[in-house]
């Protein structure tokens, strides 16, 4: 592992934890996101890592060098890491040019442009090296920020809500910008932000966090077909919570009907469907035996329509796409297209 962040805690007021024995590693030329709704601990974590904030307990190590522990603190400047924080903090008073210069201290000075020039180019700002921050677009400036950032040729890059700044579609382009940037330059990031789509779209893997501690860690794919916990289900998308009683059975009995699980259970259990795994059907002969329902709002979106159904007092969200076409009060039959997941329980973290 390229970072290895080890059972890491930090309190500031009232000795309340903001960050909660938490652990992960990153991977040479990965980008890893760590994501999570506003004052979970993920932006605290973020600022442990690079040296802005002392931690309480646990450690930080960076190819193998210890960075952080209760007894040792490397400053920031010194840690080979690189920040882009969620203003950019530009010099307002440079050209993009000199803001990349900037950094460069280990490089004699008549050097520092022309290399500065060279990442600019690399990010696709060369020929704005002349324009200060106010002359450039919030995209733009967040390329020169990125630039700044990798210009020294740091071991790992931090990104502090990097896009949230930006209108929707600027933001979707810019992110697709900078993920090519990074892995076309072979470099390791962690990315702190909130926004799932975000999260999902930019990052090799994720770690969920809440309340100072990450619940899961898996690739896009897996938090979000396998999420493991009730709040990372909820969290990272729409979906569709049932609870019943399971005896040592794959199967379980639901007010949609019966549900086939993807493991074996036993006892009271927790278990989640995503709404794009579940359809509906007008009642017929086949449908015998299956729990009817009523449609009682739906949300057509253009490519796809989110119905909610009211089954036996409950409603349960489906997505189908735009060719699925039922009103508002049809009866409908609920059917799932996939196994739901078994939840843990809160008490197992």
């Amino acid at each position: 592992m390229l970072l290895e962040v080890k059972h890491i805690e930090k309190s500031f007021e009232k000795d309340v934890p903001v960050v909660r024995q938490t652990s992960f590693g990153v991977k040479e030329n990965e980008i890893f996101a760590l994501l999570g709704p506003s004052g979970c601990g993920k932006t605290t974590t973020l600022r442990l890592i690079s040296g802005f904030e002392h931690l309480d307990k646990g450690e930080v190590y960076l190819d193998g060098e210890l960075l952080s522990s209760n007894k040792k603190h490397i400053a920031p400047q010194k840690r080979g890491i690189g920040f882009v924080f969620q203003d950019y903090a530009l010099f307002p008073h440079m050209n993009a040019l000199d803001n990349v210069a900037f950094g460069l201290t280990s490089l004699p000075k008549y050097k520092r442009k022309v290399f500065a020039e060279e990442v600019l180019c690399r990010t696709g700002m060369g020929d704005h090296k002349h324009k200060s921050p106010a002359e450039l677009s919030g995209g733009q400036q967040q390329r020169v920020a990125l630039a700044r950032a990798i210009a020294p040729e740091p071991k790992l890059i931090l990104l502090d809500e990097p896009f949230s700044n930006l209108d929707a579609m600027l933001r979707d382009s810019t992110r697709k910008e900078v993920r090519a940037i990074l892995k076309k330059a072979g470099m390791s990031a962690v990315l702190v932000t909130h926004d799932q789509e975000e999260a999902l779209s930019f990052a090799d893997r994720i770690a969920v966090m809440n309340e100072g501690r990450i619940e899961q860690i898996g690739t896009p794919e897996e938090v979000y077909y396998k999420p493991e916990t009730k709040f990372v289900a909820q969290f990272l998308g729409r979906t569709n919570l049932f609870e019943g009683n399971v005896d040592d059975s794959d199967f379980i009995e639901t007010k949609i009907g019966c549900l086939k699980l993807d493991c074996k259970a036993r006892g009271q259990i927790t278990c989640s469907i995503r709404p794009e795994h579940l359809t509906i059907e007008r009642p017929n002969g086949t449908s015998d035996g299956c729990t009817r329902g009523i449609i009682v709002a739906r949300e057509f979106k253009g490519h796809d329509i989110t119905y909610h159904v009211d089954c036996n007092g409950e409603r349960y969200m489906v997505h189908t796409d735009n060719r699925v076409l039922f009103e508002r009060d049809e009866e409908v039959v609920v059917k799932p297209l996939e196994p739901a997941v078994v939840l843990k329980k809160a008490t197992e973290f």
